[in-house]
């Protein structure tokens, strides 16, 4: 089976996320972006890099992509989430503006 194909720059992010590369994961955000993390949010730079340092780079996660759904501007991806911090099934919902990230809504999958 082939893998779904991931529109930009949800590809770029994921790659990201998958390197743990955190300057790529951090600069795909919009300046005032917002991961909504099981109803936490954590907005700007600052907040999302202090989230994701124990939670999501930090926790060395990865996601193998299962389904993706596009409608409009939000792309909704589940996958299989693996970390330090956390494992399964997940979906995450990325509002895009152009080639940044507005806001990433993590949820179960």
């Amino acid at each position: 089976m082939a893998a779904p194909t991931i529109p930009e720059p949800v590809a770029s992010f994921i790659t990201a996320v998958n390197d743990h590369d955190e300057q790529a994961f951090l600069d795909a955000f919009a300046p005032d972006g917002t991961v909504d993390d099981w109803g936490r949010d954590f907005t700007g730079r600052e907040q999302i890099k202090a989230w994701s340092d124990k939670e999501f780079i930090g926790s060395r996660g990865t996601l193998a992509v299962e389904e993706v759904d596009i409608a409009a501007s939000t792309i909704t991806v589940i996958g299989d989430w693996r970390s330090n911090h956390a494992n399964g099934r997940s979906k995450f919902v990325f509002d895009v503006d152009g080639d940044k990230l507005v806001k990433m809504t993590i949820r179960e999958g």
